[in-house]
């Protein structure tokens, strides 16, 4: 290790000591515990994992509990968080911890990335930072961080970048302290070396080694790739309701949230009567049919259109099941609030029938 490096380093933990973020995870960083909120951290704020967290620890506190969990209740625990193949790896990688390490995590990066949802980023993470592996955890904040550093000219999501990244992590990390190393980039990224926008370079520990900071360039740096168009699609969404019981159907178990409990919806944006239709074609008869205001969500590559229609029946049609199928529930309003989970993209539509007052028949 050069001078330049070693000083980099004691300069990233000084100022790692004294500026971290205290994060539960942190403050109990068991094996568990760092995985669980990797996962969740992903594509996520930490702001809004905290809670999560707390309430998945609470329910599941150890590897054996979410390795028997339950679907449901899985799904319910991961509500809000989107992307719900991750809770189901996580029970996945589980079970094989289980089953082939007698209930105790890998300790290293190479058989952590053997398990079922866990590449190469995270087995990094989880390596030094619950066993003091000394391998360095790229993530999208630490290419940002080595892209501004070394003014790095090329796209920055690229192989070759990801393997540059990688090499100039591993000459910095702490042999004793891998873990803090990760951490205080992860902090660097998200305090000070900034995404789109300004970052606060006077405030930076490693700013007298800045390469885009000495050429004025840190906001143009990294260079990213050009944003794909996303497909858009329009659906219309319907709260069919016969007093405090409401229809959910489950999606397929392949595909865009695949398995998980929505609102029975149709392609395209339909009119009040072809609304009526699409009802009747499934034997419900509505009492009233209320427009709803329109809907937006966006996936990574999708963006869905919506607007809804608020449905009250007459009486719940026979079977209650409908069609007589498990994949079609009337459930009442404690269970869609406490027991299924409805993704995010429906939230908009889930809160406006939870906030309505109930009406038993």
């Amino acid at each position: 290790m050069s001078g330049k490096e070693q000083e980099e380093r004691v300069r990233l933990l000084a100022w790692y000591d004294q500026s971290r973020r205290i994060l539960p995870w942190r403050e109990d960083p068991t094996p568990y515990h760092v995985w669980l909120s990797e996962i969740m951290l992903q594509q996520t704020r930490v702001e809004a994992v905290r809670g999560y967290y707390e309430r998945f620890l609470a329910a599941l506190p150890d590897i054996p509990s979410l390795a028997a969990a339950g679907e449901e209740a899985l799904s319910k625990l991961w509500e809000g968080l989107g992307y719900y193949s991750r809770v189901r790896n996580l029970k996945k990688a589980a079970q094989v911890i289980v089953n082939d390490y007698g209930g105790k995590m890998p300790g290293t990066r190479e058989e952590l990335r053997k398990l079922p949802g866990i590449g190469p980023y995270t087995s990094a993470a989880i390596a030094s930072i619950a066993f003091g592996e000394p391998v360095p955890a790229v993530d999208g904040n630490l290419q940002r961080i080595f892209a501004r550093r070394t003014a790095y000219e090329e796209p920055i999501k690229t192989k070759q970048a990801g393997e540059a990244a990688e090499r100039f992590f591993a000459a910095r990390i702490s042999k004793d302290r891998p873990g803090d190393t990760n951490q205080a980039l992860m902090d660097l990224g998200a305090m000070i070396c900034l995404p789109n926008g300004a970052p606060h370079c006077e405030a930076c520990p490693w700013e007298p080694f800045c390469l885009a900071r000495h050429q004025g360039r840190e906001t143009a740096l990294p260079i990213m790739p050009a944003k794909i168009q996303k497909r858009r699609e329009e659906k219309t969404v319907f709260l069919i309701s016969c007093g405090d019981q409401i229809l959910l159907h489950k999606r397929e178990e392949t595909g865009l949230l695949a398995g998980l409990w929505e609102f029975p919806n149709e392609a395209g944006h339909l009119s009040t009567e072809e609304a009526r239709e699409v009802l009747a074609r499934e034997g419900l008869l509505p009492l009233s049919i209320t427009p709803l205001p329109p809907a937006r969500h966006v996936f990574t590559h999708l963006v869905w259109e919506m607007t809804g229609y608020r449905v009250e029946l007459e009486s719940l049609p026979d079977p209650v099941r409908h069609p007589a199928s498990p994949d079609w529930q009337f459930v009442g309003r404690g269970e869609l609030a406490g027991r299924y989970a409805i993704p995010s993209a429906f939230s908009a539509f889930r809160e406006r029938i939870l906030k309505e007052p109930s009406l038993p028949r």
